[in-house]
């Protein structure tokens, strides 16, 4: 017992704390990343939040498609949580450690997230190819009660692989204890297990497979929304209106979340720290901000309502 008191932290077996990457500067520069950080998690709510207001409290945005945009924004605000407060604490500690629980909380909070993001933009695809192809048929077909179940479907599912990934992760035996990220990531955990981890293996082809038939369902929607789009040209305007802000929002998704899986399997020490980190938290620093400022911006409607709330609010006060 002795012994084993004296061993360093990451050669305890199934250690309950984690150490974490910190930022190698000083402390006037962790200082200044700290205020920078604040202030871009800031905007990150303040951005989000008017969104969501301004479609729940304005009735021309009461529409399926604005509501998967809230759906969007509320998962973007639900995402940087798990993130930024704890990357904040740690910018004025020189401590970086977490708990196993913690952990699992950050990476169950975070990577359910960025899968709820390509479920809602999948969703967002169906409403946009059904607006567009069948726009007869669009309030008969997207009524409350399917917006309702299309928004309990792009949560659900993310929250129930994460939950399985980490009822998984959770039974195994570590032998390590540092991430090499600024974040607590599942790779990083599965690849300190002592044992055969075959069934989170096989749990990572699963998802692999489920979201490969979400991008493959974007991809025939969209087959379908350019031949429509084609054939006139009130259906090509509302093409480049509504489905440029979801294909800007898809691919900045995916980009930086291809970022992350890349960094996470395949990412070298040789990378300068800097470029390291950006690669770790693109996922967590872009599609947050850009997704509703793509669509408060490109979407007339949207900017519209934003302003009229934003003067009304400033001339009450």
């Amino acid at each position: 017992m002795g012994t084993m008191s004296t061993l360093p932290l990451e050669d305890l077996p199934n250690s309950t704390v984690f150490t974490l990457s910190g930022i190698n500067a000083s402390r006037e520069s962790r200082y200044v990343f700290f205020c920078i950080t604040f202030l871009y998690y800031l905007v990150i709510i303040a951005v989000n939040l008017i969104i969501i207001v301004t479609v729940a409290l304005r009735k021309p945005l009461h529409e399926p498609m604005y509501v998967f945009l809230c759906n969007l924004c509320l998962n973007g605000l639900y995402g940087t949580l798990g993130f930024y407060p704890k990357f904040l604490y740690d910018l004025l500690s020189d401590v970086h450690e977490i708990s196993r629980s913690g952990c699992f909380v950050q990476v169950f909070v975070i990577y359910s997230a960025v899968l709820c993001d390509f479920s809602t933009l999948t969703v967002m695809s169906y409403d946009r190819s059904v607006a567009i192809c069948r726009p007869l048929e669009y309030h008969t077909v997207m009524t409350g009660g399917t917006v309702f179940k299309l928004i309990v479907f792009s949560w659900f599912l993310p929250i129930s692989i994460m939950f399985l990934t980490l009822v998984l992760s959770s039974g195994v035996t570590l032998c390590g204890s540092h991430i090499e990220k600024l974040y607590c990531e599942n790779w990083a955990v599965v690849k300190m297990t002592c044992t055969s981890n075959l069934a989170i293996n096989v749990l990572g082809y699963l998802v692999i497979v489920t979201y490969f038939g979400h991008v493959m369902f974007i991809l025939f929607s969209y087959v379908k929304l350019i031949k429509t789009s084609l054939k006139s040209a009130a259906n090509r305007s509302k093409f480049i209106q509504t489905c440029t802000p979801h294909l800007l929002s898809l691919i900045n998704v995916t980009v930086a979340s291809l970022f992350d899986m890349m960094y996470s399997r395949y990412g070298s020490r040789d990378f300068p720290q800097g470029l390291r980190h950006f690669l770790a938290l693109e996922f967590l620093i872009v599609p947050p901000l850009l997704n509703p400022l793509i669509y408060g911006l490109k979407l007339s409607k949207v900017r519209n309502e934003v302003l009229k709330h934003v003067i009304c609010y400033i001339v009450k006060f």
